[in-house]
């Protein structure tokens, strides 16, 4: 069987850019040392230790959109070294993520690691929207991790998953990545619709929207 070649990683963009700063060496050997189209073992037990990441989409237009994900540790399964699942929960309803997904698959995943090591990990490619009852169907391949991900079913509020196919993976500098430290937040925090859910922190619930005119 000929073997199929893999397209070289780096964008247009980046190219012209790197030969305008001068970075292509460097450019070429941190795709050569530090990228892969695949999760290394090192790098699923880092994913699989995180309780947090950071996600971007964009719509069918190219508009983007950044957000946060947390849950506990192993909240995003790996499912093997190409493949990502995470849940979706229902949140304040917009859905903005899993809109920009279902027209365009395209995602980019930061996990940062504040609490150990400072290191990060970036992982690029492709998405797809897991309804909970599609999901024992779209993981046939996958049924030990099924039985793992089913046990957590009824015991959080997920309105569905986010199957995601690697194709880029590689760390991120920790040079400035602060170290943080955790703390146990009070019961009165908790309890302050300030900080409940964002409440109305940025004081714009009775802003005039334009939308609205």
């Amino acid at each position: 069987m000929k073997d199929i070649k893999v397209k070289a990683p780096g964008s247009k963009g980046e190219k012209e850019l790197q030969k305008e700063f001068g970075t292509k060496e460097d450019a070429l050997r941190f795709y050569n040392q530090q990228m892969l189209t695949y999760l290394a073992p090192l790098m699923q037990d880092f994913i699989q230790e995180q309780e947090l990441m950071f996600i971007s989409t964009s719509d069918a237009s190219g508009e983007c959109d950044a957000s946060f994900r947390a849950g506990e540790k192993g909240f995003v399964w790996v499912l093997d070294k190409h493949h990502l699942l995470y849940p979706e929960y229902k949140g304040n309803g917009v859905m903005a993520s899993m809109g920009n997904i279902s027209e365009n698959p395209n995602i980019g995943l930061l996990f940062l690691d504040f609490f150990k090591t400072k290191v990060g990990l970036h992982v690029n490619g492709k998405a797809e929207i897991v309804k909970k009852d599609a999901l024992k169907l779209r993981l046939s391949s996958f049924d030990d991790v099924y039985q793992t991900i089913k046990s957590h079913q009824d015991s959080f509020k997920i309105v569905s998953y986010v199957l995601v196919e690697v194709e880029e993976a590689y760390i991120h500098c920790s040079v400035h990545i602060p170290m943080l430290k955790k703390v146990k937040m009070l019961k009165n925090e908790k309890k302050d619709i300030k900080n409940n859910k964002g409440g109305d922190t940025f004081s714009i619930f009775h802003e005039k929207r334009e939308w609205n005119k």
